[in-house]
């Protein structure tokens, strides 16, 4: 098993993009500025030794080396040992809405960044349970199948954001169908969905999914995430808007998501400080029993970073030992 103990820092290569369109300009603004001192060809004579090639390919080599750099923060580990361990647990999919209303600030810092917050208590409370994630907006993605490496879990929690789902709404019913295939079908109960999301512009056919569902021991529990005054839906640098200009206030729905805790089984709840939400769900989790699982999971990781800080060395070193003169014998550096 392949893994970043540090993902976080995998966003940082997103500088590579600027970096090299500054550095694009940079280069043109050279350019014009020799433009204007004489003609190129003029100039070319006056450096005859400088290769505009070789600048280049020293700015790549800089690039290449940031990479291996950043992977190196972000600590590549590979799973060296597997063990088969036996559980006493249940199995429970959450599963968040990362459409754009949950960027709504009407609670703070945000609709999701709360809800990825109530996901992290929650999976520090968790023990012998399996546990899965679901990502959905207008469609739903499985974004981890049932696992106990619950580190794992936190990884990806770290990655969750409305980018993941291109296609905007509230599918419900899609994330509900989702994880109901996600658990495994012969056991009818032990099964439990949580369902964080702020209810708004649901797609409809909830209630057939939530029918099926339940009928394969499926209980499902909603976390309702917002105000009902609602808030503005962030967008770039402005919020969204009517077509006459007005903002749009996203308002959560609660009648909703009662109705489909109550048709699921399960409960509604409120989220505020997400602590005592873990605690009531871990509750009512606790009344559904256990059953005994097996499942091998990587117990040893070792650690990779090293090879990245390795080669970035290397990079930097022959990016300083390489001039701007040219290659002679190779003219494609001319």
């Amino acid at each position: 098993m392949f893994r970043f103990e540090h993902i976080e820092y995998l966003w940082m290569l997103v500088a590579i993009v600027p970096f090299t369109l500054l550095f694009a300009f940079y280069r043109h603004w050279v350019t014009e500025s020799l433009a204007k001192l004489g003609k190129p060809e003029m100039m070319r004579e006056l450096s005859p030794e400088r290769s505009s090639g070789k600048i280049w390919l020293k700015f790549f080599l800089l690039q290449f080396a940031f990479v291996f750099i950043v992977l190196g923060f972000a600590n590549p580990q590979i799973g060296t040992r597997q063990e088969k361990v036996k559980r006493q647990g249940i199995d429970v999919v959450v599963a968040m809405d990362v459409s754009n209303s949950m960027m709504s600030e009407d609670i703070k810092p945000s609709r999701l960044a709360r809800a990825k917050n109530f996901v992290s208590h929650f999976m520090d409370e968790l023990r012998n349970d399996r546990f899965g994630m679901i990502v959905f907006a207008g469609k739903a993605y499985l974004q981890m199948p049932l696992t106990v490496d619950y580190s794992a879990g936190r990884m990806y929690l770290k990655t969750i954001s409305p980018r993941l789902v291109p296609t905007q709404g509230t599918n419900i019913a899609e994330a509900i169908d989702l994880a109901r295939k996600s658990f495994v079908k012969e056991d009818t109960k032990h099964k439990a969905l949580i369902i964080i999301t702020d209810g708004e512009d649901n797609e409809g056919g909830t209630d057939e999914a939530i029918e099926a569902a339940v009928k394969e021991g499926v209980k499902i529990f909603t976390i309702g995430v917002g105000t009902d005054n609602g808030g503005p839906i962030p967008v770039g640098s402005d919020y969204k808007r009517e077509e006459d200009g007005s903002i749009v206030l996203s308002k959560m729905n609660p009648t909703m998501l009662r109705d489909i805790a109550e048709k699921g089984k399960g409960k509604y709840m409120l989220l505020g400080s997400g602590k005592d939400e873990v605690q009531t769900i871990m509750k009512e989790l606790g009344r559904m029993g256990t059953k005994d699982f097996e499942e091998y999971i990587f117990t040893d990781f070792d650690d990779q970073y090293q090879w990245c800080l390795a080669i970035a060395s290397i990079l930097l070193l022959i990016e300083w030992m390489l001039s701007e003169r040219k290659f002679y014998g190779l003219k494609r550096w001319a």
